[in-house]
Formats: C-alpha cells, sequence, structure tokens
C-alpha cells in the first residue's frame, strides 16, 4: 500500500495562457463592473478545479515565470524574442491570478531568472523520493521530467481533458526515453521558444537519429555513418546545436525553498467566497456550487 503523499505541481504560466487565449479570440474578456478583465483568471481556476477533482492530491504548489528574462536569455538573445508582449487585458490578471491562488489557500512558487519549468523540475525532483508527483500543464517540454514517481498530465482542449503520461508510457509511445526528448529537441529546435536547434532537420528526422544512435554525444562520434546532407547540416550548426540542449533542459537545481509541509490542501477558506463574489468572478462560483465544494467552507 503506498501512503506517500499526492503532490500536484501546477504549470500557472501555461494554464494562464491557454484560458486567456480561449475566449479572447471572441472578445470575452469577462470585464467586471470594476473594469478589470478576469477571463484568464476565470479560466485558470476552472482548470485548476478538474485537476483538484481528477488527481484529489493531499498537497498542492503552484509554480510562475518570474519576469519575461531567464538565464537563458544571457545564453541566447533570440530565446523567446519572438513572442509578442501580452495583450493589454492580461496584465493586470498576472497578479489577479496570484491573489485568488493565495485567497484559495494554495501557494505560489517562483524564482526570478528562471521559468515556472525549472521550479517544477527542481521541486519534483527533490520530491520524487517523498511523494507520489503529477504535474499539470500545456507544455509537452515538461514530458522530459517524467520518472518514478513523476506523472504529468498534458492539458487538451477543453475542461478536464488531459493526455495522462508515466515514464513507461512515454517510452512505450514515443520510442525514446523522457531524457532523450531533450536531445530530439536540441536537434529539432524549438520555434515556440525561438532556438533553432539545426537547421534543416525536422522532428521526424530528429527522433529517428537518437532512436539509432541514443545521444547527440553518440550522435557526434558517429558522423561518417549519416547522410552526407544530415552530416553537413549538423557539422555546419554544431555551436547551435549544444546550445539548443542547454535551452531544452529543464533547470532542475533552481535554488527554491520548499517542503511538503507548507503545502498540504487546505479547506476552502470563507474569505475566498468573498473575494470572488466581490470580484465577480462568476464562472468560479458556478463550479464550486456544481461540485459541491461549497460543503467542504471552512467558515471564518
Amino acid at each position: 500500500m503506498n501512503n506517500k503523499p499526492n503532490l500536484l505541481l501546477v504549470d500557472g504560466m501555461a494554464l494562464l495562457f491557454r484560458a486567456f487565449y480561449a475566449t479572447s479570440v471572441t472578445g470575452q474578456f469577462m470585464i467586471n463592473s470594476k473594469g478589470m478583465p478576469t477571463n484568464a483568471v476565470q479560466g485558470f481556476m476552472r482548470h485548476l478545479f478538474f485537476a483538484l477533482e481528477a488527481v484529489e492530491p493531499s498537497h498542492t504548489a503552484i509554480c510562475w515565470d518570474m519576469g519575461s528574462k531567464t538565464f537563458r536569455n544571457e545564453m541566447f538573445d533570440g530565446y523567446k524574442a519572438n513572442r509578442s508582449a501580452p495583450p493589454v487585458e492580461m496584465i493586470p490578471q498576472f497578479d489577479l491570478v496570484k491573489e485568488v491562488v493565495e485567497a484559495f489557500h494554495l501557494t505560489n512558487h517562483g524564482v526570478v531568472g528562471y521559468e515556472a519549468d525549472d521550479c517544477i523540475g527542481t521541486i519534483a525532483k527533490r520530491m520524487q523520493n517523498d511523494a507520489k508527483i503529477t504535474i499539470l500543464t500545456g507544455d509537452r517540454d515538461l514530458l522530459q521530467l517524467l520518472d518514478e514517481n513523476i506523472e504529468v498530465q498534458i492539458l487538451q482542449k477543453g475542461f478536464g481533458n488531459y493526455n495522462h503520461y508515466s515514464h513507461t508510457s512515454f517510452i512505450e509511445e514515443m520510442g525514446i526515453t523522457p531524457n532523450q526528448f531533450i536531445d530530439v529537441k536540441a536537434l529539432m529546435g524549438d520555434t515556440s521558444d525561438g532556438y533553432p536547434g539545426v537547421k534543416g532537420i525536422g522532428e521526424k528526422t530528429a527522433m529517428k537519429l537518437i532512436q539509432e544512435y541514443g545521444t547527440i554525444d553518440e550522435l557526434l562520434k558517429n558522423l561518417e555513418r549519416l547522410t552526407p546532407g544530415q552530416r553537413k547540416k549538423i557539422e555546419e550548426d554544431m555551436e547551435m546545436l549544444h546550445l539548443s540542449r542547454k535551452l531544452a533542459k529543464i533547470h532542475c537545481e533552481v535554488p527554491i525553498e520548499f517542503s511538503l509541509e507548507t503545502v498540504i490542501r487546505k479547506q476552502i477558506p470563507n474569505t475566498f467566497i468573498d473575494m470572488i463574489d466581490e470580484l465577480e468572478l462568476k464562472s468560479i462560483r458556478r463550479h464550486l456550487i456544481q461540485s459541491k465544494w461549497l460543503e467542504q467552507v471552512e467558515l471564518a
């Protein structure tokens, strides 16, 4: 019988952006009577509610980026440089969502200079012997963290729909290990993160090469066995290949303070209900009623 705590680590940035763009494309910013847009916050909390109901964690932590610049920008100027500034309707919701999370009696985590992914990776690897860990995200990059006691739920369209990955199921589906996934990303690059990898090598070729040679290091030892075209591309982009691998790898040694005792799930405080009513977060209120969570409210 496994009596380990069940820790849910939430990629706050992935959920918030997904929630914002799900409604903003049709102009539904859900602006309350104070002029505050709330669509991202309400969508984020609904994603969180569904995950709490599905995973039933004993402990929960939400991780965030802390500013737009990280150590990866110092390594490569082009990192995420292709991303436009957040829409004006989203900007006030970055702080608001953290206030709502805290009012819900959950904890926010982040370290300046690192991404939410790095904080999640650090906590997951540090805690994997002490807890069963589920990572909730919309970002497939976090699949590299799959390991013993670490699983990943990738958000799909709608609420409460996930692609569930364990270390074993990832290997069965992809034909590579989670750690080899980093080398695949290094070869193919990542257009959303703005690093090119090796020009001319796409996902299919990258997967095939890593499946065959195991690692980038072994691949480089066997360049003479590649097609002339593949060899030429890799030799011409060698520096970017090594840099892309550093950019693709989640940093799992972030100086973050974390203990299970501080992230134990608590009852919903009465002040949370007051807050969502004051902010007119109607979809959150509806979800609480439908899920019968209001029965769990800790009265002030």
